[in-house]
């Protein structure tokens, strides 16, 4: 019997286009002799299956069924392909364990955690995992520009803490920077975290369980041609990524073994993304994707053709776990 697979694609926030485009190729991707796939767009005033013709059927949240020509459709799984709110802060995750659905991506602790840039971090750094200098402001706090420069030195990275895709994020080289930085990122969320500029390689490390087991990934080198990681070097090309990165064996190792371990200490499931930066030879954490993207373009995908994992064995092999 094929299994039926919803695969949630949108969501609320600013990354919805990117999320859609994960959906798709999640979607074309899957094995059709082994699943019915049917792709849900996940929004704030509809949660809709859309098929091939573009034609919409309401989802019924109390079960996430859908009926189509009087014929009830229920799912035997969830793909998760929705990057930021309520796909990746745990919202979803807390809907489908209510109504006992699997689903591919963390589950919901995990999820709020890791978006949550502060608090990752701040569990993580008595594991002995490096980060960056950071100072943290909520919307409302008085902004000392001396308290922020003493702390965390110029130049220095000004994010949102709570949203991907590097939307929100700034870098000000000089204290007049600071403001119009700050305001940026209030506009993706009421808190906000600014970092240190770490100098040095940066990488992006895939680990995700692949048939059953941890399994981390081959590394990617980022070399943005922007000035730093930022939205258009991430999804309009104006980046490099070296596939494998171009580290020595020692430096592989080190963030190998701390990316493993950040996910199994944070009890992660399914495909995680984290990013570090090597600083004095050693690999600071920036940030942990939950659900990272799976277009053509996304670093995971890249990862996972270098292992020679296809996208059909690396999406099926989420769902059969998940299915467990």
């Amino acid at each position: 019997m094929k299994k039926n697979i919803a695969i949630v694609m949108g969501g609320y926030s600013s990354e919805y286009e990117i999320s859609l485009n994960s959906g798709n190729v999640v979607y074309q991707s899957l094995d059709a002799s082994k699943y019915n796939a049917y792709k849900v767009h996940i929004f704030k005033d509809k949660w809709v299956y859309v098929n091939d013709d573009n034609e919409e059927f309401s989802i019924d949240k109390n079960d996430f069924s859908v009926t189509i020509n009087a014929q009830k459709i229920t799912f035997d799984c969830v793909f998760n392909a929705i990057h930021g709110s309520p796909g990746e802060d745990g919202y979803l995750q807390g809907y489908f364990k209510l109504i006992h659905m699997p689903q591919t991506s963390c589950d919901m602790y995990q999820a709020a955690v890791t978006y949550n840039k502060r608090d990752c971090l701040s569990i993580l750094k008595p594991y002995g995992i490096k980060t960056a200098e950071a100072y943290y402001l909520n919307l409302g706090d008085a902004i000392n520009e001396d308290a922020i420069i003493q702390k965390v030195g110029l130049p220095c990275f000004v994010k949102a803490n709570k949203a991907g895709s590097s939307f929100g994020v700034s870098k000000a080289y000089k204290k007049e920077d600071l403001k119009a930085a700050i305001d940026v990122a209030f506009k993706e969320d009421d808190e906000i975290i600014i970092e240190s500029f770490l100098d040095g390689v940066e990488v992006s490390v895939g680990v995700i369980t692949y048939n059953g087991e941890v399994k981390v990934l081959p590394i990617t080198e980022i070399v943005s041609e922007n000035d730093f990681f930022d939205y258009k070097a991430k999804y309009l090309g104006q980046s490099q990524e070296i596939t494998p990165a171009r580290l020595t064996p020692e430096q592989e190792e080190k963030v190998n073994t701390l990316a493993q371990k950040v996910y199994t200490v944070l009890k992660m499931k399914g495909f995680s993304r984290s990013e570090f930066i090597f600083k004095d030879g050693e690999p600071h954490l920036l940030e942990i994707n939950t659900v990272p993207g799976m277009t053509k373009e996304s670093i995971l995908p890249q990862q996972a053709a270098v292992a020679g994992i296809s996208l059909s064995d690396l999406f099926g092999s989420a769902i059969e776990d998940a299915l467990k």
